[in-house]
């Protein structure tokens, strides 16, 4: 489960800009009002000209391009997303109708909808900074704890908002979170094709995510609720400052059987300049019993993500996790990541699994 590997030498030019600067300015909102979208049945290319050969990203469900508004000229991003039956139509529409509550600076907006035979466009607020992780790995960028904590925070308050609105996102991962362009520390996160409303009195399971992000109520398919978007944060969080995955093992079944055991640590190595604060917001999100971790409200108020100015003064160091996530992410880039966690037969052996290791 171990990543850890020595950092190489910093070119020089490089080592004359670590220097923090504190950028904690919001993300700014979407170049358009809030919109209440319904989904239309004429034809996306009525209205938007869509980018086919420039794509921005894709997964489980097509592909995203960006697209210009006919009309306006404005510049958006069109989220195709195959689908095959009613239930697939069913999903994206719960997606649609999620997005069409959210009015946050740092959770992406929906702009309109379009429904075809063989699929449904979703037209989105376009951003230029491409993925968290691609962004920080970029050799010309000095990632430092302070930058972790920016985006930390604003990860927080985007949950927070979904939160309060009684909505769990339940994908949490690096991928869905994207910068705003390449120059600020802006982020915003996306993709709620997985998000479900939270109605307390209805106890909700859910049985699919990203094995190393997963929350161990979900592999043990058990209840979930805010909490378990938080674990994902935490997850993130340690990942942004050490380079390392906590739970990644060699196979999805043993990475699902470190969630369920909560089986991690700091990496003596990955974690030696990081400050104390920053091991304690970690440790109070990676706990096992869902009802004891931090809530984002809570995690906006913990030490470590606030004091920014006294902050920049003290982090200046280029954090090690930069190479190690290059590592990471060229991995990640072969190996797709989105599993279903699926009969209970394999949940019941992850448990014996557990109880073994115990």
């Amino acid at each position: 489960m171990k990543q850890s590997e020595k950092m190489g030498e910093r070119p020089k030019h490089l080592n004359d800009q670590l220097v923090s600067s504190l950028d904690d300015s919001p993300s700014p909102p979407a170049p358009f009002e809030h919109r209440i979208v319904s989904v239309k049945q004429t034809e996306v290319a009525m209205c938007y000209s869509v980018c086919r050969h420039e794509v921005l990203g894709g997964g489980r469900f097509g592909q995203v391009h960006k697209c210009t508004e006919i009309s306006t000229g404005l510049s958006l991003a069109a989220k195709i997303i195959k689908v095959k039956g009613a239930k697939e139509r069913e999903e994206v529409k719960n997606e649609i109708n999620v997005m069409n509550q959210l009015n946050h600076v740092n959770l992406i907006q929906l702009y309109d909808a379009f429904e075809a035979k063989n699929n449904i466009t979703l037209i989105m607020e376009y951003l230029d900074g491409g993925e968290l992780f691609d962004r920080i790995t970029d050799e010309n960028y000095n990632l430092t704890e302070l930058d972790a904590i920016l985006f930390t925070k604003q990860i927080c308050e985007g949950v927070r908002y979904l939160h309060q609105h009684y909505i769990l996102h339940l994908d949490l991962k690096p991928e869905n979170i994207l910068c705003v362009n390449h120059t600020g520390n802006q982020i915003k996160i996306i993709d709620f094709g997985l998000a479900r409303r939270y109605k307390p009195r209805e106890k909700l399971k859910v049985n699919f995510g990203t094995p190393e992000f997963l929350a161990p109520e979900v592999v043990n398919y058990d209840f979930v609720s805010f909490p378990t978007d938080m674990w994902s944060v935490g997850v993130i969080t340690y990942m942004l400052l050490s380079g390392l995955s906590p739970f990644l093992g060699e196979t999805d079944a043993e990475t699902m059987n470190y969630v369920v055991n909560c089986s991690w640590d700091f990496d003596a190595e990955a974690f030696e300049q990081l400050s104390e604060e920053a091991k304690d917001f970690i440790s109070r999100l990676l706990v096992k019993e869902k009802s004891c971790r931090m809530s984002a409200t809570q995690c906006l108020k913990h030490e470590w993500l606030n004091n920014l100015p006294a902050k920049a003064k003290k982090y200046k160091l280029r954090l090690k996790s930069q190479l190690l996530l290059q590592g990471y992410m060229a991995h990640r880039k072969w190996k797709k990541h989105f599993y279903v966690v699926a009969a209970a037969n394999r949940l019941k052996r992850f448990q014996s699994m557990s109880v073994k290791l115990a």
